[in-house]
């Protein structure tokens, strides 16, 4: 398949996906309404950059005077197109595999079995961070109340002497 037809195939079964007759920028969008998928899913930011290329390829092709596939295109694209089609329809396309790793049902079945949910990440989980900050917010919350009682203490000795 020649680049804009392999475009078109994905273009339609994404519209088909979104209901609306912009699939590609539609994926697109939905991954840009998802960031937390870069941390869930292998791959996802490599995946938004070259969709994001191929539509303007796309566009570039469909809407510039002189500009053509021969031109504009290199080889290999039209089969990561292709191939990208085919992620969508085996479900391991960027947006299924977040769907896989958030979806709320795992969590009740976890709960139902007296096991803690945990999803599945595909990149090594991120160092929790210790909960000193919390700590040290309580410490000068408690700080500024004592400093302001000593300050109201003083004005007032001050004036009533």
């Amino acid at each position: 398949m020649s680049f804009i037809e392999s475009y078109k195939h994905l273009d339609k079964i994404c519209g088909e996906m979104f209901e609306t007759q912009y699939g590609v920028s539609a994926y697109i969008e939905e991954m840009l309404n998802n960031p937390r998928g870069s941390f869930l899913v292998r791959g996802w930011e490599n995946d938004l950059k070259q969709l994001k290329h191929y539509r303007w390829i796309r566009n570039q092709i469909v809407h510039e005077p002189d500009c053509y596939e021969e031109t504009m295109c290199e080889a290999g694209d039209d089969e990561w197109l292709d191939d990208f089609y085919g992620r969508i329809i085996n479900q391991t396309d960027p947006l299924a595999m977040y769907f896989q790793a958030t979806k709320p049902h795992s969590v009740a079945k976890s709960a139902q079995n007296h096991e803690p949910a945990q999803l599945q990440y595909t990149y090594p989980k991120q160092p929790s961070q210790p909960k000193h900050k919390s700590k040290k917010v309580v410490r000068w919350i408690v700080f500024s109340i004592i400093v302001a009682i000593v300050l109201l203490y003083l004005v007032l000795k001050y004036f009533i002497n």
